[in-house]
């Protein structure tokens, strides 16, 4: 059968439902009505003579040629958006394209403010929807497919293409009352034996986390959050103890009831990357959305490679770890 004979419509469907495995879930994906999508899946059926999805218990689960055409039909699209991308010409000034990025709320609070003044200037027509970024999302690939960027730390394994965006490093995070507190230092018997609060990213370790694991200190968690931007403020007033990235904690040093002091090891850094699927990497508007968020990136390491630059690097030490795990 030709390609004439065919809605070539159908094959985004089928990608949708094959990936999905859910008529529902990949209605919502498309911005289809599940009655519309049930139609492909039948229009499907009938041309492949074939269920594609058969129900097993509550979910549904692919036919055997089901699984043969998945990776055909995403390369024949993959293949597709890119002779198509060679004839489109994107400029910022004019463009009103919207563009969704998923971030961590620590994202959210460094980068967005200067992301956005950016696009202000550069392209004032330019929208961003900011999603959060959730645990056990960020490992499949079809949650990436539905986003333009996901902007998460070195380390979960992400499909797709990824490059780094920026640095930071860990710091303590205490009330400035504490009684631990001497001299502007903790130590690391403080940290073994002092309660800490925690961002819990699943079974996933922050860089900092890993280092105490390295040198044998497991920590007291007293209370545990989905993220690092409530730590400050769970400090204040307490006695408890948070490992953040410092950006946050200067930040948030005008906030909350804080201080930020060095960790009592060598500094462990924090590289921060946007992941994007690779059919995406030859769209002109994602390729500008990508060198617009490197730049920034880049913007905000500036002042800490100058202050390296001034006290020196830190040490080097086989406890220095990079990215996350």
């Amino acid at each position: 059968m030709g390609l004439g004979a065919i809605d070539l419509n159908l094959l985004v469907a089928l990608e949708a439902l094959l990936e999905e495995k859910n008529v529902t879930h990949a209605g919502v994906r498309l911005n289809t009505s599940q009655s519309a999508m049930s139609g492909s899946l039948a229009r499907l059926r009938r041309h492949f003579n074939d269920e594609l999805l058969v129900r097993v218990g509550r979910e549904y689960e692919l036919t055997p040629l089901a699984e043969r055409l998945l990776p055909v039909v995403q390369a024949s699209l993959h293949k597709a958006e890119e002779a198509l991308s060679l004839t489109r010409r994107f400029d910022p000034r004019l463009s009103q394209q919207r563009f969704s990025v998923v971030m961590s709320d620590y994202m959210m609070t460094v980068l967005v403010e200067p992301l956005l003044r950016v696009m202000a200037e550069e392209a004032p027509g330019v929208r961003i929807d900011f999603h959060p970024l959730v645990h056990g999302q960020p490992e499949t690939e079809t949650h990436l497919r539905c986003h333009d960027l996901m902007i998460a730390p070195l380390g979960y394994r992400l499909p797709g293409v990824s490059e780094a965006v920026m640095h930071d490093r860990f710091v303590c995070i205490v009330d400035p009352d504490n009684p631990r507190l001497r001299d502007g230092r903790l130590t690391l018997r403080d940290l073994a034996e002092m309660p800490h609060a925690a961002s819990a990213f699943g079974k996933s370790l922050t860089p900092a986390d890993r280092q105490l694991e390295t040198l044998g200190i497991m920590p007291k968690v007293q209370v545990s959050t989905p993220g690092f931007s409530v730590l400050p403020f769970l400090v204040s007033g307490t006695d408890l103890v948070a490992l953040i990235p410092e950006r946050l904690a200067r930040r948030y040093e005008r906030f909350a009831r804080c201080v930020a002091v060095p960790t009592p090891f060598p500094d462990v850094t924090l590289v921060e990357a946007m992941h994007w699927h690779s059919n995406r990497h030859a769209d002109p508007a994602h390729g500008w959305l990508r060198e617009t968020v490197r730049r920034v990136g880049a913007s905000l390491d500036e002042p800490q490679r100058a202050e390296d630059a001034e006290t020196g690097p830190a040490p080097a030490s086989p406890l220095r770890l990079i990215a996350a795990n």
